[in-house]
């Protein structure tokens, strides 16, 4: 019958609008948190989405549904450029410095993150994890392949990277005198073999 929906029907043509919407409200949502922060008008978002308020809210019914959303999709947008950035940099050195780049502008919307999921402790762990379990073995790809090329020294952790690079994010919004944009870029030329 028309209308009717099984294994090997395709999706309503509203299915691939609505992932459309979702993802420009993620995109917007994620540039209105590192510009004004976590707590910004969903009217704001909606605004910058070219979508209705209405729209906004199918999507993400509560702000929680929409930081979560926001930390996920960022977190996959970053796993993803790794291995694209290694294949069409020059230089595996280079590809680790864009990958740090881009690591340290979601840092700074996932510090704002973090402080409103504070009063769940739990959702923000198995977020964390997420996190880790995602971006961990990308640095380590990016690490091994400067190491390997001889532009980087050999023996330094991904974690312990990222760690050390989260350590100097840490704050950054607080304080506008303090950009760790630089401080980042002296580690990550730093580890170059001279």
């Amino acid at each position: 019958m028309a209308g009717e929906s099984g294994p090997g029907t395709a999706a309503p043509r509203k299915r691939a609008d609505a992932r459309r919407n979702e993802a420009t409200l993620l995109d917007a949502a994620a540039t209105a948190f590192v510009d004004s922060g976590v707590n910004v008008p969903v009217r704001d978002i909606a605004a910058r989405a070219g979508v209705g308020v209405g729209t906004f809210y199918r999507h993400f019914p509560t702000r929680a549904d929409l930081i979560v959303a926001v930390y996920r999709h960022q977190v996959e947008a970053c796993a993803e450029a790794g291995p694209v950035l290694l294949a069409d940099c020059d230089r595996p050195h280079q590809a680790l410095a864009r990958w740090i780049g881009m690591f340290v502008d979601f840092l700074v919307t996932k510090h704002g993150l973090a402080e409103v999921l504070q009063s769940d402790a739990a959702a923000f762990q198995t977020l964390h994890a997420y996190f880790l379990d995602r971006l961990v073995p990308v640095c380590g790809q990016l690490l091994e392949a400067a190491a390997a090329a001889g532009e980087i020294r050999p023996g330094l952790g991904a974690y312990e990277l990222l760690r050390g690079v989260g350590s100097l994010c840490a704050g950054a919004g607080s304080d506008p005198r303090y950009n760790p944009r630089h401080l980042v870029e002296l580690l990550i030329a730093g580890l170059r073999i001279q």
